[in-house]
């Protein structure tokens, strides 16, 4: 709780690039959980020019929640985020923004609350188009880190040698087990369950 309001989540946001060469590629891992939990709720995207995105209205237990893939790339997620956030009236901290992390090795996800965006341009634009607002949170999904920096961009629109993508799938499959219990807005209780599991 933060001013009084509550925490429960509105907006899930999958960040990635647009078109067929980015599909599955490692920084398109927060597109691809947000296409799995569409597909878990039986619900289908629409392309909605107004939001920049693929854009579907899904119930998560009895909460009505909005998910978001934005068409845009990478470094222009904001556009499509701000977008929604406005017309709907929806602060930061009642967002979820799922994304490609650098920092922690395949098979694992993390959520967090709020922080700054870690060199991840998704973030980074989201953050400014957001009013330098970083309260929202963010599922991490492992990504592992290539070794050095200049390797980094290479590494992350690529695709996953295939044991690593059944990892980083094991680990989304996790999270989403645990997505309606943060929606709900118990984030210590989510974070406690998806924060003890690794894939192996």
């Amino acid at each position: 709780m933060k001013n009084g309001m509550s925490d429960e989540i509105q907006l899930i946001i999958g960040l990635g690039n647009p078109g067929t060469k980015y599909r599955h590629t490692r920084h398109n891992a927060g597109e691809d959980f947000v296409e799995q939990l569409a597909a878990k709720l039986l619900v289908n995207f629409i392309q909605e020019k107004k939001y920049s995105g693929r854009y579907a209205k899904a119930f998560i237990g009895s909460k009505p929640v909005h998910l978001l893939i934005p068409n845009t790339f990478m470094n222009l997620s904001g556009t499509a985020v701000s977008a929604l956030a406005n017309f709907y009236k929806i602060p930061a901290q009642n967002i979820l923004v799922a994304h490609d992390e650098l920092d922690i090795n395949p098979g694992v996800a993390r959520f967090k609350k709020g922080g700054g965006h870690g060199g991840h341009n998704g973030l980074r634009d989201i953050i400014s188009k957001l009013g330098n607002n970083k309260d929202f949170y963010r599922l991490r999904i492992g990504i592992g880190h290539p070794g050095q920096a200049k390797d980094v961009a290479d590494f992350v629109l690529s695709k996953a040698p295939q044991k690593e993508q059944q990892m980083t799938r094991t680990a989304t499959d996790e999270a989403l087990l645990y997505t309606s219990t943060a929606v709900a807005g118990d984030w210590q209780g989510a974070m406690n369950k998806l924060h003890s599991f690794k894939a192996s």
